[in-house]
């Protein structure tokens, strides 16, 4: 039995999902998704600058760096967002955010953890005050792990169930480590007993 990757676009298909909205989950809420995503063919082309019909777009960083000036001819800083790969370099990414409103961040396998990393350097190191998404393969349990390391908005796998996913965020009731949405670990926040 052949397997397809809910990840990669089928070509015979692509007219129909382009048509179609998605959803994302954005600030823990299910929302429209009006971003398209671009990526690279199974032979490594991409689109053609003219052929990006939609009006918010999504694109590679190492195809952003090539065309960075026709894309924000293009679309404008608003419609525009770049999406970094788990081996990309995100301050390569920094003085370019003024041309951009979303940062996506591509999980290609459920056990690559790179981006997380990635999103904290984007939000703790770097500044990153806009959209962080995570794109790729994400699932349910790694939702609150990613949202405490920056991410606010999360394209959960096609083949997963959006409102499903959305209750990961209320599973875990105590976070013993600092990280983004809490600075100090547990054992700071504890209360001071007094003799």
């Amino acid at each position: 039995m052949d397997r397809v990757n809910p990840r990669t676009p089928d070509p015979a298909n692509e007219s129909k999902e382009d048509s179609q909205m998605t959803s994302i989950i954005k600030n823990r809420t299910v929302v429209a998704d009006d971003w398209h995503v671009v990526r690279a063919a199974e032979d490594g082309t991409l689109p053609a600058l003219d052929a990006l019909t939609a009006s918010r777009v999504l694109v590679p960083f190492a195809w952003w760096k090539e065309v960075r000036e026709e894309l924000v001819a293009a679309h404008g800083p608003e419609s525009l967002g770049v999406w970094l790969a788990p081996d990309d370099e995100p301050a390569d990414l920094v003085g370019d955010f003024d041309k951009i409103s979303l940062i996506g961040v591509d999980f290609p396998v459920f056990r690559d953890g790179r981006g997380y990393s990635i999103a904290r350097l984007l939000r703790e190191r770097y500044g990153w005050r806009g959209e962080l998404r995570a794109i790729g393969d994400v699932l349910r349990d790694q939702l609150d792990y990613m949202a405490r390391c920056g991410f606010d908005a999360f394209a959960v796998r096609a083949d997963k169930d959006i409102h499903d996913a959305l209750k990961a965020f209320g599973e875990l009731s105590v976070q013993y480590q600092a990280a983004v949405d809490i600075a100090l670990p547990l054992f700071r926040r504890r209360p001071e007993t007094r003799a």
